[in-house]
Order: C-alpha cells, then sequence, then structure tokens
C-alpha cells in the first residue's frame, strides 16, 4: 500500500502536538519522508512498525536530539522550535544508563530535585516499579528490567505534558508489563503519552490509537477500528493489520 497521503487539517482542541511533513536524511539515505500526524491530549499513542522503519529516528526528531531536514512541529498549534521543545516533552530513549557508577537511591533522588517531584510521588513510583530492593546498587550493576524500571520512574518524575517512551516494556515478563501498562494509564490524568513499541501485542494492550510506519513513511494512522477499515479487514487484531498493510 502507498504511503498515506497528507490532507488538509483542522486543529482540534484536544490537540498537543502536530507534526506536517517531517523528514530526515543520513547522508544520501531518507529516512523518514513525509510524516504527518498529530497527538491528543489524554492519549497513548503507539508508534509501531517493522525494523528499520523510522520509529526512534522519528522519536528523536520531535524531542529535538536530530534536526529535521524539512517539515514543522506544532505545540497546542503553534510552531514549535527544536530548542522549546524540552520544555513540552520528554523522551526516555532505549538503552541509555545515565550515571552508571552512582547509586540508584542517588540518581533518582536527583532527577527529583530537579523537576521538583513531591515525596509522595517519589516513594508511589519507587513502590510500584519495584525499585525497593535495588536503591543501594550502583546502576550500571542493574539487570535490563531493572534499568528500565528506573528509566520509566525518571520519566514518571518529570513534569512534561508529553513523555516519549522507546520500547518502555522490553525486558518484562506479561506480569510485569501489565503492572507497568496499569501505572502509564494512570498518569493520563495529567499527561499525555507517545510510545515507540516493537511488539505489536503489547501495543494491542495499551494504545489508544496508531500510527504504522514502514520504510520511514507513514502508511495508515488511527485506532484498531479504523486501521481495520484501511487495511480492508471485517476483524482481526493489529498483527493481521499490520500485515494487511506492510
Amino acid at each position: 500500500m502507498s504511503p498515506r497521503q497528507m490532507t488538509d487539517h483542522e486543529p482540534t482542541e484536544s490537540e498537543l502536538l502536530r507534526c506536517e511533513n517531517i523528514a530526515k536524511r543520513f547522508g544520501g539515505m531518507e529516512v523518514l519522508s513525509g510524516i504527518s500526524f498529530s497527538v491528543s491530549s489524554g492519549e497513548i499513542l503507539g508508534i509501531i512498525g517493522p525494523n528499520g522503519a523510522g520509529k526512534t529516528t522519528l522519536m528523536e526528531v520531535l524531542a529535538g536530539l536530530l534536526p529535521r531536514d524539512s517539515g514543522t512541529l506544532f505545540w497546542q498549534n503553534r510552531p514549535l522550535a527544536a530548542l522549546e521543545s524540552r520544555k513540552s516533552l520528554f523522551y526516555i530513549p532505549d538503552g541509555i544508563l545515565p550515571y552508571a557508577d552512582d547509586r540508584v537511591e542517588n540518581v533518582l533522588q536527583f532527577f527529583q530535585g530537579i523537576y521538583a517531584a513531591g515525596n509522595e510521588r517519589f516513594e508511589l513510583l519507587i513502590d510500584r516499579l519495584g525499585l525497593g530492593n535495588v536503591l543501594k546498587k550502583t546502576v550500571q550493576s542493574l539487570s535490563k528490567g531493572y534499568r528500565r524500571r528506573l528509566l520509566l520512574a525518571i520519566g514518571l518524575l518529570s513534569p512534561q505534558p508529553l513523555l516519549m517512551l522507546d520500547e518502555p516494556f522490553d525486558g518484562f515478563d506479561l506480569r510485569q508489563t501489565l503492572g507497568i501498562m496499569a501505572l502509564l494509564r494512570e498518569t493520563l490524568a495529567e499527561r499525555t503519552l507517545l510510545l515507540s513499541i516493537h511488539q505489536l501485542s503489547e501495543a494491542e494492550k495499551i494504545c489508544d490509537r496508531y500510527i504504522l510506519l514502514s520504510e520511514g513513511a507513514l502508511v495508515a494512522e488511527g485506532t484498531m477500528g479504523e486501521l481495520r477499515r484501511q487495511a480492508g479487514l471485517q476483524d482481526g487484531g493489529l498483527e493481521e493489520v499490520f500485515l494487511a498493510l506492510v
């Protein structure tokens, strides 16, 4: 199926972030091509697509970590400059290791301080993310799952209205994943989530809407029902829709 065509856009009151014709090149290779979509306040929007589709690159462009070659970002219908994005967006990449030689407790307290997060929230996140028994350990000594928990805690301590997470459930088993999903859902009263998720079964459990990338282009956007209609399917889950559209 050819990439989704750009249509005239009428902003809504709930629209938080809007991307119009975002493009990014590395050398002579175009890794993002004419990406246009919006994120509404209080929703969980999933970025899905095969490996190499451009999911991480898109999030890095939105966060201002990578310059875009063309296109415009809007925050609440006003143009968003790269240097201003950090006030509105908070991005947790996949696989980073903040302050690896320091103890988990010190790292969390540091971010609590710079984000002026209250003690109640701090203690809640430690409890819900199961970090209590690793607070005295160094960050670099943590397992993959606990490193992910630490990154989630840092993200959830941050105050920005839009939280962007790259592969937030990597390293968790099913029970742990469902617990993290419940915690993320509880944050929607005060913030919006943009998630890049590799596992389609996980994306289907947590996301309200999806954007589907393939080879750097947006091929579909919408709720599960809307994606089914775009794929010409009467029923089926995200895996069936994914295979029909890509």
